[in-house]
């Protein structure tokens, strides 16, 4: 488990929460492994800047652009410092869940979702429409979607120029990966008219392929 560093965009927001971690870390520098020359000598008089900026900042009536300015400025010096204190926070083995929460961190999970193998392989056209060009419509197998199945991050494409039908994919000795539909195989002028073989398997977002497709014929044109 590890923690996103929450800090909120709104300043009404930033303020209270600022608030409650470093009261919160004041109480507990050495149960937590803080180190509080920093806390203190550091932190904690950037933390008094921003605070008198921002109640300078709260009268409408006399709020200036010099105010404004300044409260932006000493936000951004502060806030750099209140994210690396939330990152010590997340790295002491002694700061709880429980801590964590109290003071208004958000607690993520790092256990990394389960990504299941592609079962199913991709169903394909072929566009011949324009010249020297392949456009190759892709699918999922089943689907009238053009949508991929859950986990997959994209489709690899072998193909070869061959004289005869080929036995195995393994013939197929060129190869390029695509996420969207349609993907375009460009050829040469001289390459016109001659067989291309085609096949096509899904890629999930680990890397892990799945069966391969049929192997399909298309003219350059």
């Amino acid at each position: 488990m590890i923690m996103a560093t929450s800090i909120p965009r709104k300043d009404t927001v930033f303020n209270e929460r600022q608030e409650v971690i470093t009261v919160k870390v004041k109480e507990n520098l050495t149960a937590w492994g803080i180190n509080a020359l920093w806390f203190t000598g550091t932190l904690e008089p950037v933390k008094e800047e921003w605070v008198k900026a921002w109640a300078d900042y709260q009268d409408p009536m006399q709020r200036t652009r010099l105010i404004t300015f300044t409260k932006k400025e000493k936000r951004r010096v502060y806030e750099k410092l209140l994210r690396m204190l939330v990152r010590m926070l997340g790295s002491s083995p002694t700061v709880t869940d429980d801590d964590r929460r109290a003071m208004g961190i958000v607690i993520r999970d790092t256990v990394r979702t389960p990504v299941k193998l592609p079962k199913s392989y991709p169903v394909f056209t072929v566009d011949t429409s324009i010249i020297r060009c392949l456009i190759i419509f892709f699918r999922d197998m089943g689907s009238m979607l053009k949508a991929k199945p859950h986990g997959v991050h994209g489709v690899e494409i072998c193909w070869a120029i061959l004289d005869r039908p080929p036995v195995s994919v393994d013939e197929l000795i060129h190869s390029a990966f695509d996420t969207r539909a349609p993907f375009r195989l460009m050829f040469d002028e001289s390459e016109r008219g001659r067989t291309v073989y085609i096949c096509l398997r899904w890629e999930n977002t680990r890397g892990e392929k799945g069966p391969w497709s049929e192997i399909v014929m298309a003219i350059v044109p």
